[in-house]
């Protein structure tokens, strides 16, 4: 994040350092793929294990 983000960037505020790296972690976990995920982003690969987890965690629920 810092040689991405932050050092690239001369914010003259905290907030709007705030919003900038906001922004590329927005960016790092939705849009950008990964090599070590199948090109896929973070979030993507997190969503697909929780879906793939939260049925039997259901079926725990009712019994």
């Amino acid at each position: 994040m810092k040689y991405e983000c932050v050092y690239l960037h001369a914010w003259e505020t905290g907030s709007q350092a705030r919003a900038g790296v906001r922004k590329w972690m927005e960016f790092y976990n939705h849009r950008r793929p990964h090599k070590a995920l199948g090109e896929q982003p973070p979030a993507v690969v997190y969503s697909l294990k929780v879906e793939a987890t939260q049925p039997d965690q259901q079926e725990q629920i009712r019994a």
